[in-house]
């Protein structure tokens, strides 16, 4: 049986894990004692029978929970053994390397929930790519997210043309941002309006670079199969603002 958030039948307090809201009552772990719901992690069954849409919300309510001080109680050490023999994450994120996002956190995952690659910029190549398509069409994630954030130093670097051994070819896969962003103001890396207004169409960009860049990922997403999605994360506040 599922209770709801409070105390359960033995008096202690019922823990939520990652997307077990999504799947009825029926498919939670019983939450019989505080040990074995710690213990729960996605199977595979639970994660085929989602939707993609399913998956971003369960995702957004996990950023609602770490915005307000209510994250999920996880031991890691049962979750690292459960999946040491398995994996079945439900979405992969590419994200920035900034410290302060670090996606498992600010969307309330535990391990084995996401697939997370992280870099300067959040942006697409190869590598990233071939990563994406291992992630979807090999291990069954359905979600991708592109999560950019405000006050990115990749993008101020881009705006000022920084040059700087191989972080110059890096930042060059920016510059189509800069250049589409249409923004009434002083461009300028100082002005963090327009700065927030490039990484908003930086990710956009990467968007775009996965549909024409991978038809695997262009493939799984037409037959409904994944959806691919951005969001921009606010470090004020602590929100993922997703795009439509």
């Amino acid at each position: 049986m599922d209770f709801p958030d409070g105390l359960n039948s033995r008096g202690m307090t019922a823990r939520r894990n990652f997307l077990k809201s999504a799947l009825g009552a029926s498919a939670v772990t019983p939450f019989m004692s505080l040990p074995i719901q710690l213990e729960a992690t996605l199977t595979k069954e639970q994660r085929d029978r989602m939707t993609p849409d399913r998956i971003i919300e369960e995702i957004k309510k996990g950023n609602e929970r770490f915005r307000s001080g209510k994250m999920t109680a996880r031991d890691y050490v049962s979750q690292q053994r459960a999946t040491a023999s398995g994996q079945y994450p439900a979405a992969v994120v590419l994200g920035c390397i900034d410290s302060r996002v670090p996606a498992e956190i600010v969307f309330d995952v535990g391990i084995g929930d996401t697939f997370n690659a992280r870099i300067a910029g959040n942006i697409v190549n190869d590598d990233i790519l071939g990563s994406m398509e291992f992630a979807c069409a090999v291990s069954g994630a359905k979600v991708v997210l592109v999560l950019g954030h405000t006050a990115c130093g990749a993008i101020k670097g881009a705006i000022d043309d920084v040059e700087m051994g191989n972080l110059t070819a890096l930042l060059a896969r920016i510059k189509p941002a800069i250049t589409r962003t249409k923004f009434d103001g002083e461009k300028s890396s100082k002005n963090y309006a327009y700065v927030d207004a490039v990484a908003r169409t930086n990710v956009l960009v990467a968007i775009e670079n996965i549909h024409r860049r991978s038809t695997i990922l262009e493939g799984l997403e037409k037959k409904g199969t994944i959806k691919i999605v951005g969001a921009i994360y606010d470090l004020s506040t602590g929100m993922a603002h997703f795009m439509s």
